[in-house]
């Protein structure tokens, strides 16, 4: 997906809401088999997204 979701460095409960949107549309659509997959598949880019953050707040 090319959307990326801006978090803050403070990570707020505004983040929260965020990412439960983000997780909201793009699965409302979705069949129970294409959600198991959905969360149930590794996101590394959400991991390289935390490290970024981290190295930055250091």
């Amino acid at each position: 997906m090319a959307y990326t979701l801006e978090i803050s460095p403070n990570f707020t409960v505004e983040d929260i809401h965020k990412i439960r949107e983000r997780n909201y549309e793009v699965t409302k659509h979705m069949t129970a088999e294409e959600k198991l997959l959905y969360y149930n598949t590794p996101r590394t880019d959400a991991e390289e997204q935390i490290e970024r953050l981290r190295a930055r707040n250091s």
